[in-house]
């Protein structure tokens, strides 16, 4: 009984893993392409792929999946209030200091998280996994409020990503994330196009 039961739970996982990477490789082009319909479709992706994580415990990245449904929530309204001054969605750029900032906000949180996980719970590989969950919680912010910048960290995210998973078994979400890798290098040459640059052109404050 206790293998059926096993069985039953990995046949649902699998399914939910499969689900969840449609959606997720659907929101990441719409987000490439400045679509409004990027944030219904990622809060549907993250919502699977939370239970899918943290059957693996990758708990950073389980409580990941919550935020990102409230941080898409929050994005979908700034792109909304930019559309309709405008008629089009915007991108903008952080300064040098900004940046900075952001940084330094990443390491400590990492420390700070990693160092949590780690103490705290059986998570597997909590400071791999903690430093991918605040820079995904960074780029997540930075998108939600136009900041072409986003893409960047979602790049190092999406590298980092893939070997993760592939330690954890997870091809599917591992396959994902070379996809993902993909999208947002497309998402940074599209947004730099919008802002009337050469995207081959360094960003500078």
């Amino acid at each position: 009984m206790a293998g059926e039961g096993k069985l039953l739970i990995d046949t649902a996982m699998s399914m939910l893993e499969s689900v969840a990477t449609v959606l997720g490789v659907a929101c990441v082009a719409l987000a490439a392409r400045r679509s409004m319909w990027t944030f219904p479709t990622a809060i549907g992706s993250v919502v699977l792929i939370g239970f899918v994580v943290f059957e693996a415990r990758l708990y950073s990245d389980a409580l990941l999946q919550g935020f990102f449904v409230a941080a898409n929530c929050y994005g979908w309204l700034n792109w909304l209030r930019s559309k309709e001054k405008s008629g089009e969605v915007l991108v903008e750029r952080m300064s040098a200091a900004s940046r900075l900032r952001w940084a330094i906000g990443w390491m400590i949180a990492t420390i700070a998280w990693g160092a949590a996980m780690h103490l705290f719970t059986n998570a597997a590989y909590p400071w791999w996994d903690a430093a991918i969950a605040i820079a995904s919680v960074a780029a997540q912010l930075l998108m939600a409020r136009r900041l072409i910048e986003n893409w960047l960290i979602w790049i190092a995210v999406d590298v980092a990503s893939v070997p993760l998973y592939l330690a954890k078994g997870l091809y599917l979400f591992a396959g994902l994330y070379v996809i993902y890798l993909a999208l947002a290098c497309w998402g940074l040459f599209d947004w730099h196009r919008a802002c009337g640059r050469d995207p081959a052109e360094p960003l500078t404050a």
